[in-house]
């Protein structure tokens, strides 16, 4: 049992305690656009772990300090990331097949509202 306990512990931490947070895990395109004709995406990585963090990074910056929960029927997560001279808070939710999220800069004053689809292999 202990050599059990042991190697559960050097295994490092588990990506996804609860089924429910997988739709959120993985590769997302962020569409970031504003104006339709004028495309302008950026990737996500999400890595959701059974202590609640998340990980991985948002518009090619590493995520510094990030949450998720489900609770209420949604799935979401907030987190941090920063462009070297000041920090961004982010917050989406799962909705259905997509992400809706908004990112603040208070360094720049501005709100972003943005989506975010599974990449098209």
């Amino acid at each position: 049992m202990l050599i059990l306990m042991l190697m559960a512990a050097l295994s490092g931490p588990q990506t996804t305690a609860n089924p429910a947070a997988q739709p959120l895990d993985g590769a997302w395109t962020v569409d970031l656009s504003t104006d339709p004709a004028q495309p302008y995406t950026k990737p996500m990585h999400l890595t959701l772990a059974a202590d609640g963090t998340v990980s991985g990074d948002f518009y090619e910056s590493t995520i510094e300090a990030g949450r998720w929960k489900a609770q209420h029927g949604r799935l979401c997560v907030s987190f941090r990331t920063t462009d070297g001279v000041g920090p961004y808070h982010t917050a989406a939710c799962l909705a259905g097949d997509h992400v809706e999220g908004q990112t603040w800069a208070e360094h720049r004053n501005f709100v972003f509202v943005w989506n975010a689809t599974r990449p098209t292999p």
